[in-house]
């Protein structure tokens, strides 16, 4: 190892989030935090709302999973100087009032579906971020996050409501552009 990659080793050893923050690290710490503050109220609204146990687990399952990885974001975030969040966005909003107008099957399908869509789609930006950030912390915090995200997808798809519409819109939303 030559002198300029023990620098850097050494330098990523001991100072937190060592290494460069970019935009779209600043951005995934910005859409955790949102799905945070729309996931969480959308789980506890499927203890209430729902028929399903599975929806019910999958509910729990988003619960624990947002509020770790919430407080992991607000951590990382006052660390690296990045603000964050107090609310979700308008279109985060809409869907926790869908649901909380929603009753028993057609709210297990609504639950279902427009969280594994979410899931989904974010799926694709924890790997870009992940496979591409030079920052330690924004590293720790993707592996997490893709932990979190592949547990509710593979919860979420156990219902059995998550209908192939779902699947398709994922696809179209995350294929690379031609």
């Amino acid at each position: 190892m030559g002198p300029v990659a023990e620098a850097a080793l050494g330098a990523n050893q001991t100072t937190p989030g060592a290494g460069a923050l970019t935009e779209i690290d600043k951005t995934f710490l910005v859409k955790v935090r949102q799905a945070g503050l729309w996931e969480i109220p959308a789980g506890k609204l499927a203890q209430t709302h729902a028929s399903s146990e599975a929806v019910k687990r999958a509910g729990l399952h988003v619960i624990d999973g947002h509020s770790k990885l919430d407080q992991l974001v607000r951590e990382d975030a006052n660390i690296l100087g990045v603000p964050l969040p107090e609310q979700a966005t308008p279109e985060q909003q809409g869907w926790v009032r869908q649901l909380t107008a929603a009753q028993g099957l057609a709210f297990d399908k609504l639950f279902a579906n427009l969280l594994r869509s979410s899931h989904g789609k974010i799926f694709a930006t924890i790997g870009e971020v992940r496979a591409s950030t030079q920052n330690d912390l924004i590293r720790r915090h993707a592996r997490q996050a893709n932990q979190t995200v592949l547990d509710h997808m593979e919860v979420l798809e156990d219902t059995g409501l998550v209908a192939p519409e779902t699947f398709a819109d994922v696809a179209a939303a995350v294929a690379p552009a031609k």
